[in-house]
């Protein structure tokens, strides 16, 4: 008489033994059978990702992002801020000359970008409520912060407000005639505050969080401002128009998993699994990030970070920029 067998279903297996049951799906028994990882996917692949924008109806720009099963909302909001409220400003002519250093010193120095991420109770069993903002979410703040001003997505100049009236005493002369010059004034700041929060949460958040930034500020649209002589003060008129936003980067993430689950790295096999969902990332401890923009119909790396690990070296950065640029190329479409 044959002894009964004791069988787990799937899901109760990958939870009691997650490091042997990725290894099993992506070390198939059958040569004929594709290695694959727990979720279905090519250790290449990456989730299809669906954009949706102008979601918020009282926000100056908005994007729903949706990766699998990572779903964040990201609202801008447009504040104004007068340059008599920015302590130790240093007032700046009209057509003073500026280099591309100095405008995004200006953006980091005023405090022109502020982000925000907030992981939500609910979007996943770790994030409970009431609760101080966990690292994770302070950490991606923080990079989202650091890429912001680094890719130089958006010029100092479109968030400048001028005061403009006629220059007395003064005549210069064009084609047409002679005709008053203006004179402008430096007299305030469109600060963009950019509030991110993940509904649903399943690895990868900084890829997802960081494509909601760059879709909800190509959606903002500011008001057009001015300033107002008898009050003394800025005003905003209905009137709007759409925030010019440089390029197109996008970040490209993925992470190594190796064979021996408490080896060191370099013993035995290793995979890069592109996009890693949340139990992938629980069994990696070397993740990588490129952030590539081919807008200019030329790959250019914009960022590169690493963490943790010595799998991923010279070679493998070469290799994985072609993965980068195919990630691009996905994400670009669905903007459109």
């Amino acid at each position: 008489m044959a002894q009964p067998t004791l069988t787990f279903p799937r899901p109760v297996f990958a939870k009691l033994s997650p490091h042997p049951f990725l290894l099993r799906s992506l070390c198939p028994q059958s040569e004929s059978d594709p290695a694959g990882r727990t979720n279905g996917r090519a250790p290449r692949e990456a989730r299809s990702i669906n954009i949706h924008t102008s979601s918020l109806s009282h926000a100056h720009g908005s994007a729903v992002i949706r990766t699998g099963d990572t779903t964040v909302i990201c609202g801008v909001r447009a504040e104004v801020l007068p340059v008599a409220s920015i302590p130790q400003f240093r007032p700046r002519a009209a057509f003073e000359e500026e280099t591309e250093t100095s405008k995004r010193a200006e953006l980091k120095n005023y405090d022109l970008l502020v982000p925000n991420i907030e992981l939500a109770t609910g979007c996943a069993p770790q994030f409970l409520p009431g609760v101080p903002p966990t690292a994770l979410a302070q950490t991606l703040s923080t990079r989202v912060y650091s890429l912001l001003h680094g890719s130089g997505m958006v010029d100092v100049e479109d968030l400048r407000i001028w005061k403009r009236q006629k220059k007395e005493g003064e005549m210069e002369v064009d084609e047409d005639g002679e005709e008053e010059r203006e004179e402008q004034e430096l007299v305030g700041y469109w600060v963009l505050y950019v509030d991110l929060l993940f509904v649903s949460f399943d690895g990868n958040p900084f890829d997802a969080a960081w494509t909601a930034v760059v879709a909800a500020l190509k959606d903002t649209k500011l008001p057009v401002a001015r300033w107002d002589t008898e009050r003394e003060a800025v005003v905003c008129s209905r009137e709007s128009r759409p925030l010019k936003v440089r390029g197109l980067p996008v970040a490209c993430s993925a992470a190594v998993f190796l064979e021996k689950e408490y080896g060191e790295p370099g013993e035995g096999r290793h995979w890069i699994l592109l996009d890693p969902d949340r139990l992938e990332e629980t069994l990696c401890r070397e993740v990588i990030t490129m952030v590539v923009d081919c807008s200019s119909g030329e790959t250019r790396i914009r960022a590169i970070e690493k963490q943790g690990g010595t799998v991923v070296g010279r070679e493998l950065l070469r290799g994985f920029a072609g993965v980068a640029e195919q990630r691009w190329k996905e994400v670009s479409k669905a903007m459109q």
